[in-house]
């Protein structure tokens, strides 16, 4: 099982960078492992066209409503579509972070373990 966390390292909207830092900074105080998935870049295409083609929900902002493709950050675990910043955020609020991401128990590490639980890659 793994949450992927599809973003772009490099965006000039102020508002979708906000969202990105916010939902890694929900992510890392629950301790909930994700892989970072960088779609900006010419390196990053096929990411960005497997989150454009597979992501349902749009993740519309306050300057883009009705967004063309969806926007970042969108999550998915192991390739299965979960949900877009709303979405999450959402989620989070009713405390249903777990159900939304699809995760199990077992993927969280007691906090009082010291262990780091995450794993952060950019593709």
């Amino acid at each position: 099982m793994v949450i992927e966390v599809y973003i772009s390292l490099i965006c000039g909207n102020t508002e979708i960078k906000s969202r990105q830092q916010r939902i890694l900074s929900i992510l890392d105080s629950k301790s909930i492992k994700y892989k970072i998935v960088d779609i900006s870049g010419e390196n990053n295409e096929e990411s960005k066209r497997f989150m454009h083609e597979n992501a349902t929900e749009k993740g519309g902002t306050m300057s883009d409503p009705d967004p063309k493709f969806p926007l970042p950050p969108q999550f998915f675990n192991d390739g299965s579509y979960c949900g877009d910043y709303n979405s999450f955020d959402e989620a989070n609020e009713l405390g249903e972070l777990k159900k939304f991401l699809r995760i199990e128990d077992k993927a969280f590490v007691e906090m009082e373990t010291g262990m780091a639980n995450k794993e952060i890659e950019v593709e």
